[in-house]
C-alpha cells in the first residue's frame, strides 16, 4: 500500500485533470487497489486475478484497527482546558450548528432510512440505514467502527465482514459527493453572491494541486521533546499512542470475556486508555514532552492508510447484494447535507453564512479534511474564522461524537437481532429532535437570518486583524 500511496501522489502531482477533481491522494490509492485487486479483477477480468495487487486476505480488517490507532492519538497532547460555558462564548453558533448537523445526519438515515427500508426492502433489517451517516458524515474510520460494533453484536447476521465493506462503500460514495457537491454549490453560491470572499472559483494554490510543498514554504510539523541520544523524539510519540492502543486492545478484550452481552468498541476504550495515559504524564510533569503537531500527524498518517484501505478493501459482490439500499440511502445521505447548507446555514449562521456552511457541508459527506478543501476555496485566507472556531469547538464536540459511537450502534444492533424496527426509528427520532433543539438554542442566541443570503451580516467584511 505503500508503494501504491507513492505512485498515487505522483499522479496527483503531474496529471492535471486529476488534480482539479480534489481527490485526496489516499483516496486516489484506494480505487488503485480496489480496481488492480481480486475482488474487482474477478469480475472484471479472471484471467488478470494472478497478477492483482499482493494484498493480504485480512485487508478488510486493517480499516478497524487503523481506528483503533487514530484515536489512540486524540487526546494525547491536549492540554486545553476551555469550559463548556466559555467555549460558547468563543465559538458561538460554531458549536451548536456543527452538533446539530452530525445529529440530524444521523438522525434522518435512522428515521426516514430505515422507514424507507422497512417499505422497500423489508427482507434487510431496517438497522442497516446506520452505515449510510456512518460512512457519510464518520468517514472511512467511523464506517469500520460502526461495521465492527454491529458485527460483532449480530455476527451471525453478517457475513465476510459485510457490515465494514458496506459502511466503506458509504464513505467513498459520500467523499465523491463532498466533492463534486461542494463544486457544483460553490459556483452556485458565487453566482448568486453569497460568497465573501471570492467572486469566482480560481486555482488553488500550488501545493494544494500538487500536495508538495516548495523548499522556501516548508515549514517543521512539530519540536523535539525527547533528546535523540535517549530515544528518538518519533519514537517516544508514536509509543505513547500504542501503548493507548494496546489499552484499548486488551480492554475490549477483558471487557469481552466479563460481559460477553455488552459490546464495548475498542477504539473507545483506546481513546479513553489515551486520557488516562495523558493524565498520568501531567501528574509526572511530563505532559510538555507531548508535541501535540506530532500527534497529530501520526495520527492524519494513519487516516491515509486508513482511507485507502477501507476503499481498496471493498468486495463487489457485497455491493451489487446490497445495490439497492445502498442507492437510495446515498441519495438521503447526500440530500441533507444540502438541505442543511441552503435552507439551515443560511439562517441559522450569524456571519460568512456560506463559508461556514460548506465547511460543515464537506465534513458531512466525508472527512474535515474536505470542509478544509471547500472551505480554503471560498476562504482562501481563512478569514472568516470558521476553521479556527471549529478547532476550538471540537475539544467538546469530539466528546459527543465518542458517546454517539459508544453508544448508538449497540442500540441499534439490538434491532439486527430481534428484527424490531423501533431499535432504529425511535433513536433517529430522539436524534432529530436535539438536532432542532440545538438549532433552537443557535436561533435563540443569534436570531433567525434573513432567507436572503446576498446582503452582508453584522461583522462580515471587519475581520479583525491577527
Amino acid at each position: 500500500m505503500s508503494i501504491v500511496l507513492f505512485i498515487a501522489q505522483l499522479i496527483r502531482a503531474n496529471i492535471r485533470w486529476v488534480q482539479n477533481l480534489y481527490l485526496p491522494t489516499a483516496m486516489i490509492a484506494g480505487f488503485i487497489g480496489l480496481f488492480f485487486g481480486r475482488s474487482f479483477l474477478e469480475y472484471a477480468s479472471p484471467a488478470l486475478v494472478p497478477y492483482a495487487l499482493p494484498f493480504s486476505d485480512q485487508t478488510a480488517s486493517y480499516a478497524y484497527m487503523l481506528v483503533v490507532v487514530l484515536f489512540a492519538s486524540l487526546y494525547l497532547g491536549n492540554r486545553q482546558s476551555h469550559s463548556l460555558l466559555g467555549m460558547m462564548r468563543k465559538v458561538g453558533d460554531t458549536f451548536t450548528t456543527n452538533m446539530a448537523a452530525e445529529f440530524g445526519g444521523f438522525g434522518v438515515a435512522l428515521l426516514l432510512g430505515g422507514a424507507l427500508l422497512v417499505f422497500l426492502v423489508p427482507e434487510i433489517s431496517s438497522s442497516f440505514a446506520i452505515l449510510q451517516p456512518a460512512g457519510f458524515i464518520g468517514g472511512h474510520g467511523y464506517a469500520a467502527a460502526i461495521g465492527t460494533t454491529l458485527e460483532e453484536a449480530s455476527h451471525s447476521i453478517w457475513q465476510s465482514r459485510e457490515a465494514v465493506i458496506i459502511g466503506q462503500t458509504f464513505a467513498t460514495i459520500g467523499i465523491l459527493s463532498g466533492i463534486f457537491g461542494g463544486l457544483a454549490s460553490i459556483n452556485y453560491a458565487v453566482r448568486r453572491n453569497y460568497t465573501r470572499f471570492i467572486s469566482g472559483i480560481g486555482s488553488l494554490p500550488k501545493d494544494v494541486r500538487t500536495g508538495f510543498i516548495a523548499e522556501t514554504n516548508q515549514a517543521s510539523m512539530g519540536k523535539a521533546t525527547v533528546n535523540p541520544m535517549t530515544l528518538d523524539p518519533l519514537s517516544w510519540h508514536i509509543l505513547l499512542i500504542l501503548i493507548a492502543t494496546a489499552g484499548g486492545y486488551y480492554s475490549f478484550n477483558w471487557f469481552r470475556e466479563l460481559l460477553p452481552g455488552i459490546v464495548m468498541p475498542m477504539m473507545c476504550l483506546s481513546m479513553l486508555s489515551g486520557v488516562v495515559l495523558q493524565k498520568l504524564l501531567n501528574t509526572l510533569k511530563l505532559q510538555h514532552t507531548v508535541d501535540k503537531k506530532i500527534i497529530t500527524r501520526i495520527g492524519s498518517s494513519v487516516t491515509d492508510y486508513l482511507v485507502a484501505f477501507g476503499i481498496a478493501s471493498i468486495k463487489l459482490s457485497v455491493v451489487v447484494k446490497f445495490a439497492v439500499p445502498l442507492a437510495f440511502l446515498s441519495v438521503l445521505g447526500m440530500s441533507f447535507p444540502a438541505f442543511f447548507l441552503f435552507f439551515v446555514s443560511k439562517r441559522v449562521f450569524h456571519n460568512y453564512w456560506f463559508e461556514r456552511g460548506i465547511f460543515v457541508f464537506g465534513w458531512s459527506t466525508g472527512v474535515v479534511a474536505m470542509g478544509v478543501t471547500l472551505l480554503r476555496i471560498v476562504d482562501p485566507d481563512f478569514r472568516s474564522r470558521a476553521l479556527e472556531d471549529y478547532g476550538i469547538a471540537y475539544v467538546f464536540i469530539s466528546m459527543v461524537e465518542l458517546a454517539i459511537v459508544s453508544i448508538l450502534p449497540s442500540i441499534v444492533a439490538l434491532g439486527f437481532v430481534s428484527g424490531n424496527f423501533w431499535y432504529t426509528l425511535i433513536p433517529g427520532a430522539l436524534m432529530i429532535t436535539v438536532s432542532l433543539l440545538l438549532l433552537l438554542i443557535t436561533v435563540k442566541k443569534y436570531g433567525l437570518q434573513s432567507s436572503n443570503g446576498a446582503i452582508p451580516r453584522v461583522g462580515e467584511g471587519c475581520v479583525e486583524e491577527e
